[in-house]
């Protein structure tokens, strides 16, 4: 331990291989029961989760920086990768510029009820493709209190490289889980108590400042994807529409800035900060 690796066609490397390939890892991810952390700030926060780890890769000037992950991994018999940074990109892809990359064994999902019997502020992610909006709408969820994220069927994954790497690894200590019928969980979460509102422009919309000034206990805040945004079957099964007033002809932000708006102006008072 450490292990030099000099050629990148090694089969010790394989959960490294082309990461840059969005389809590859879509495909693959949750089949092999991986992910890939990247960095060291990301990694620690994994490990801090409880997630194991499956092997290290880094360059090797990195080994004094993350002496104690390696000793740790020593001793638990998990392999550290070690190789040039030429070597590395041809395997990966891409640049390592942030210290090490770590697979990780992908946890377990819970469910959704498990997941939201304690919540008041829960994000649902609607079909959101990009990584990086995922992303950061985890960053804001994290920074702004929200208990819980669900995702659907057919949005990005949380545990995609770039999605971790934007959310600064806080995918890590929000909790999520994929909620699957969808649309037809709304009606679960409006049993369980939950108010379930849209954020979208509608004609009947309701103001966020007005909702904000009288907040329900328990609330459900819904973000679509990206250009289409959110689908008329949600639209009709939630309880109401919310839209964000705006100024300068503007009638959108980006989905990640959005839900930080929605998120801060509908956060319990209790966990007001200021």
């Amino acid at each position: 331990m450490p292990v030099t690796i000099t050629t990148a066609d090694d089969d010790r490397l394989a959960d490294y291989v082309r990461l840059t390939d969005v389809a590859l890892r879509r495909r693959t991810e949750p089949e092999r029961g991986l992910y890939i952390a990247e960095s060291e700030k990301v990694i620690r926060r994994a490990l801090a989760a409880g997630h194991r780890p499956r092997s290290y890769l880094m360059a090797r000037r990195w080994l004094d920086d993350l002496a104690d992950l390696v000793a740790n991994a020593e001793a638990d018999g998990v392999p550290v990768f070690v190789g040039e940074h030429d070597v590395i990109e041809q395997l990966t892809g891409f640049h390592l510029h942030r210290g090490a990359l770590a697979s990780m064994q992908r946890p377990e999902l819970p469910d959704v009820t498990d997941l939201v019997a304690d919540a008041q502020r829960v994000l649902v992610l609607e079909d959101i493709v990009d990584h990086t909006n995922v992303g950061a709408v985890f960053r804001s969820a994290a920074a702004l209190g929200v208990d819980a994220v669900l995702v659907t069927p057919r949005c990005a994954d949380p545990l995609y490289r770039r999605s971790i790497r934007v959310s600064m690894g806080t995918v890590f200590q929000v909790p999520w889980t994929r909620i699957d019928p969808w649309p037809g969980g709304i009606a679960d979460l409006q049993q369980a108590g939950f108010t379930v509102a849209t954020l979208a422009l509608a004609d009947d919309a309701v103001s966020l400042d007005d909702l904000a000034a009288d907040p329900p206990d328990r609330l459900v805040l819904v973000l679509g994807t990206e250009g289409d945004g959110l689908s008329r079957h949600t639209v009709a099964a939630a309880d109401l529409t919310v839209t964000i007033p705006m100024a300068g002809g503007v009638d959108s932000l980006n989905v990640a800035a959005a839900g930080a708006v929605a998120a801060w102006a509908l956060r319990p008072p209790q966990r007001d900060r200021s």
